[in-house]
């Protein structure tokens, strides 16, 4: 599950953006919706790539049981969309570079997972040191 994710935090590099993919995988495993940061692209700020993915799957009658898997611990943004709508795990890649609302989270019944992927965090670590101005807006640092 997380190969779709990173698939999608690269297509966001490529296009100029922030590398953040994010896929959304009904309770049976099956791929509901995938999607990346655009907040660059589309000149959205809320455009973050758990955004991305929700959007793309479509209304689903009940999230529970649900999987949103990202290259990135989920911003507060994202963190409340999550719980909002009753996801239940949440994947996460690394959480090195950027430590979101997970903890929280968790402490709301949300199931985390965070697997520490070597690949996700190099991705960051590297866009972040060749664009620390975008990334500071990202994450609402000025």
């Amino acid at each position: 599950m997380l190969a779709t994710a990173v698939a999608e935090a690269r297509a966001g590099l490529a296009e100029g953006g922030i590398p953040v993919g994010a896929a959304l995988y009904g309770p049976d495993g099956t791929l509901l919706g995938r999607g990346h940061n655009r907040r660059v692209q589309d000149g959205d700020p809320s455009l973050h790539a758990e955004v991305a993915a929700f959007r793309a799957a479509g209304r689903q009658r009940d999230y529970r049981g649900t999987t949103m898997v990202t290259t990135l611990s989920p911003c507060w943004l994202c963190s409340g969309l999550v719980r909002q709508f009753g996801i239940s795990r949440v994947v996460i890649g690394e959480a090195r570079t950027f430590h979101g609302g997970h903890d929280w989270l968790a402490r709301h019944g949300v199931r985390i997972v965070l697997l520490d992927d070597p690949g996700c965090a190099a991705m960051m670590r590297d866009f972040i040191g060749e664009h620390p101005e975008l990334w500071q807006e990202d994450i609402g640092v000025v």
